[in-house]
């Protein structure tokens, strides 16, 4: 096909308004440190408290101030809250990438801009829209000094009026985002009225995108990943944070802080927890081992720069057979990588962390209600197993605004595991840390401070039998390594199962994992739409991989492995586990680009590997 052909259709598309009713993608560029980001919040919530499914995703830079940012609002009718590759609205603020942002746009796209940068020319097959921001900010912000933050308002009161959001919504997302600052309150209310009325009086709408009220947020709530793990961290018990600040985990602990502050204090002024910020990733895994040694619920926050350095240590905790949490909220490496970009390029060195035969547990969250259970699930899975256990987040989810249901109340009691008290050593007389009794590879603990003579063991990260005695036995050391090998095996039945979509009767199959889902949900659609092709989904939510994925492998001719990395690492990891007759069913696609996975790329290439 002729590129004319396709711009003409691409156009044609465009035209069609009732496409972008309540469907659109817009982005707002601007540059770090201006203010932008309140915002683009209210925009976001304006959206949202009308009813429409949205999402909000940020990319900034990693380093200083003043340069360029972009926030991206997805609105989507079907609930679709993944990246869309396509922008049809851009909001143009920063003059240095202005040129590239415009031409970057499909046709039929529309533009906002400041109208110093006289973008209109760039483009004959766009709609622009010009606005001279200085001349109405100077009208309600009398101090100069103010008006680079707040002329990022007039744009939230003309995007207001071109889409058609109802301006009682926009006040009441800025008084939340300004709740406890009323003068700025009315200072940004002020701009976003004028730039409402500017455009009710200047601006006539030629491009297709608006909403209308739709009633399918009632209930729910917008929070990011990480807020929602440190919720879930403080209700599922832990008493020890320790970290080292890092991006983009630091946000994390920080609210984690600020909830134990608010909730763990006891009526005598007392905290029932100890949150230390590290020297570094090294001291903060060292201290979270010996907290989990003395019987705490304790957990550290990291990216992949500080799981590198965690290495000795998770062995160490894998060995002697310590509970720990650490949350990886992963970004782009290798190296500082790009500290502000996403991935889930952790997967492969995180499985066997350390050096010497280690596995350990990972858990997959691919939401913020995940983010909030699985903070529970690997605690008590890191207690009942003895041993460290991953939540594998990423930037995206971490870090970015994401629709919710309210997270329910735990109703689950914490579970500590094989621990054994005074009353139990009473009974027994004794016992040996490191023994199968059981037979599933879990020997039975106590905890430090236990009244009985026979409570006590030592802990070493050197050989040691059954009874924690130092020795160099071949045979002792074997034994231990394959109790600890047959333990990770039962971890299969217990770690949280992988969620099946589809009739499971179709040739393709498709697997993926944490932020890649909401990709997968919109490409199974266009699949289906667009090409007439159905498919089965599994999205696995946890490492070791339970039973259930084989029996998925099995059932399909073609497996595609979706995931945000180079190399192929979840892939890899599948192959490692499968029997050899199904490894040659899985195909890969992954991308490593550093932006949020999209659905139109994940469809594209899936096609063209089935030769379509």
């Amino acid at each position: 096909m002729a590129s004319t052909d396709v711009i003409v259709q691409e156009v044609s598309r465009r035209d069609d308004s009732q496409r972008f009713v309540n469907d659109f993608s817009l982005q707002v560029a601007t540059v770090n440190g201006s203010g932008s980001q309140s915002a683009n919040t209210i925009l976001l919530r304006s959206i949202f408290q009308m009813g429409i499914p949205v999402s909000g995703k940020n990319l900034f830079p990693s380093n200083i101030a003043g340069l360029p940012t972009w926030y991206t609002i997805r609105a989507n009718k079907h609930g679709y809250i993944g990246r869309k590759k396509e922008i049809d609205f851009l909001i143009a603020m920063n003059q240095e990438t202005a040129r590239e942002d415009v031409l970057s746009l499909s046709p039929g796209a529309a533009v906002l801009y400041d109208e110093p940068m006289n973008l209109a020319s760039l483009r004959p097959d766009l709609t622009f829209y010009s606005v001279p921001f200085d001349k109405i900010v100077a009208t309600v912000c009398p101090e100069a000094k103010l008006r680079k933050l707040v002329k990022n308002m007039i744009y939230v009161g003309v995007m207001a009026h071109l889409l058609g959001l109802d301006m009682v919504q926009v006040e009441n997302a800025l008084r939340k985002q300004f709740a406890k600052k009323v003068k700025a309150a009315d200072l940004n209310w002020g701009a976003a009225q004028a730039g409402f009325d500017y455009a009710a009086s200047s601006l006539s709408k030629k491009d297709p995108c608006r909403v209308e009220r739709m009633d399918k947020t009632a209930g729910k709530i917008i929070v990011d990943g990480n807020t929602a793990a440190a919720l879930g961290s403080m209700f599922a018990g832990v008493t020890v944070v320790t970290w080292y600040p890092i991006t983009p985990s630091s946000s994390l602990v920080e609210t984690l802080i600020d909830y134990m502050k608010k909730y763990r204090i006891r009526p005598d002024g007392k905290a029932t927890f100890a949150i230390v910020q590290a020297e570094d990733e090294l001291a903060a895994i060292g201290m979270v081992i010996g907290a989990g040694w003395a019987g705490a619920r304790a957990m550290t926050a990291t990216a992949g720069p500080g799981i590198s350095l965690m290495a000795e240590f998770a062995g160490l905790g894998y060995y002697v057979e310590i509970p720990a949490v650490i949350w990886d909220i992963q970004r782009v490496g290798p190296s500082t990588g790009l500290p502000t970009r996403t991935s889930q390029g952790d997967v492969l060195f995180t499985a066997v962390l350390s050096h010497g035969d280690t596995k350990h547990i990972m858990l997959f969250p691919a939401s913020v209600e995940e983010c909030f259970s699985m903070a529970q699930d690997a605690f008590n899975l890191a207690e009942w197993f003895q041993t460290p256990v991953f939540v594998m987040s990423d930037l995206d989810l971490g870090m970015n605004n994401w629709m919710s249901d309210p997270f329910p109340y735990p109703t689950q009691p914490i579970d500590r595991g094989k621990v054994l008290s005074k009353e139990d050593l009473d009974r027994l007389g004794g016992f040996a840390r490191y023994k199968d009794v059981d037979g599933d590879g879990i020997g039975w603990r106590t905890l430090p401070g236990t009244d009985h003579p026979a409570a006590a063991y030592f802990t070493r990260g050197s050989g040691h039998n059954e009874k924690a005695q130092y020795t160099e036995r071949p045979d002792d050391y074997e034994n231990n390594m394959l109790r600890l090998a047959r333990k990770f095996e039962g971890a299969r039945a217990r770690v949280p199962k992988s969620v099946q979509m589809g009739s499971g009767r179709e040739r393709v199959g498709i697997i993926a994992y944490g932020t890649s889902h909401w990709a997968i949900l919109e490409s199974r659609d266009q699949l289906r739409n667009e090409h007439g092709l159905e498919s089965d989904y599994l999205r696995l939510r946890a490492y070791p991989f339970p039973h259930e994925v084989q029996d998925f492998i099995e059932n399909h001719e073609r497996v595609y492995v979706v995931e945000q990395n180079r190399d192929a690492q979840l892939f890899d990891l599948l192959r490692l586990d499968l029997p050899v007759e199904q490894v040659g069913k899985l195909r890969s696609i992954a991308h490593c680009h550093g932006l949020p996975l999209d659905a139109r790329s994940v469809t594209d290439e899936l096609m063209s590997l089935e030769g379509n």
